[in-house]
């Protein structure tokens, strides 16, 4: 199976951006890549199941289906009815992500499909170029000329991904962030908090099911990593000992290349169970001086 693949962040927040975006009827607003568009069937553009047929601007048709919008999660999946290439089982996502430091938006655009053997390499370098990261440019020129309203929704329509949610680009290349991220006792290099830090028994930091060992202001702290993965550039980890008034404390990070610039978006995130007056300090100690000051750390060392 092929991939095609265009990321960037957008200067605007993310409830500007989707306002556009989420528009499976708006094309031709924005993209000058199409000339014009319709929903077959007298349907909503927001209507699961429809389908917009539209050309290129070269006169090519295409058809597509919508198969998923999500407003509390700003993501939306379409597949091809009549392709604009010779690919087949096509599924294209359109994603979009807050950026907490500074309320940009991260957008991700992917698609997933089959090649014939002589075509080998050739969909996925053209779509990535010319559908995704052009559109993806025209897109962010067009909010910066033509700037949607915010909506009155609150963020993620009140269904928050985790208690504490924190991203931030780091402008460094992912594999060099991944390097110092994916070393679960390796902390004690990039926040300035945490002189020390071990992995208990010795054992390998990219051990699933070890813990480490490490002190956090007054306290000492044991964290069990309990997910690692290098295809997706993620790990979760979970808190065995801590003196704070928490339980069930489950955290992780997901790193995702920024294609137009050879940076990287992360995200960390935390959920636990606390009192409702403990985590009004507890929330933003976390956002700010674990998961931002890290981010900061590694932007420091790695941006050349």
């Amino acid at each position: 199976m092929a991939h095609a693949l265009a990321t960037t962040i957008i200067d605007a927040p993310v409830e500007t951006v989707w306002a556009i975006a989420r528009d499976f009827n708006g094309l031709p607003r924005w993209n000058s890549g199409v000339r014009d568009s319709m929903i077959e069937d007298g349907r909503d553009a927001d209507t699961v199941g429809c389908i917009r047929a539209f050309h290129l601007a070269d006169g090519s048709f295409v058809r597509e289906r919508l198969l998923e919008l999500d407003d509390s999660r700003y993501r939306m999946r379409y597949n091809f009815e009549t392709p604009a290439f010779p690919v087949a089982h096509y599924l294209a996502t359109l994603e979009l992500i807050p950026v907490t430091n500074g309320d940009r938006t991260f957008v991700r655009w992917h698609a997933s499909f089959d090649e014939a053997p002589k075509d080998s390499g050739t969909y996925s370098a053209l779509i990535s170029r010319d559908v995704f990261a052009a559109g993806l440019t025209a897109l962010a020129e067009f909010i910066a000329r033509e700037p949607a309203p915010a909506t009155a929704d609150a963020r993620w329509q009140g269904l928050r991904p985790a208690k504490v949610f924190t991203s931030s680009v780091i402008r460094a290349p992912l594999p060099a962030v991944w390097e110092k991220m994916r070393d679960f006792a390796g902390m004690k290099h990039w926040h300035e908090d945490i002189p020390q830090m071990d992995m208990i028994d010795s054992v390998r930091s990219d051990k699933v099911s070890g813990v480490r060992d490490f002190i956090f202001g007054d306290g000492q702290l044991h964290e069990q990593l309990t997910f690692l993965s290098d295809q997706d550039h993620a790990f979760r980890y979970r808190i065995l000992k801590s003196p704070m008034p928490w339980m069930n404390y489950h955290a992780g990070a997901q790193l995702y290349p920024l294609t137009d610039r050879d940076h990287t978006f992360a995200v960390w995130t935390a959920d636990w169970t606390a009192s409702p007056q403990d985590d009004l300090a507890l929330i933003p100690n976390v956002h700010d001086n674990v998961f931002q000051k890290a981010f900061d750390t590694l932007d420091r060392q790695l941006c050349k």
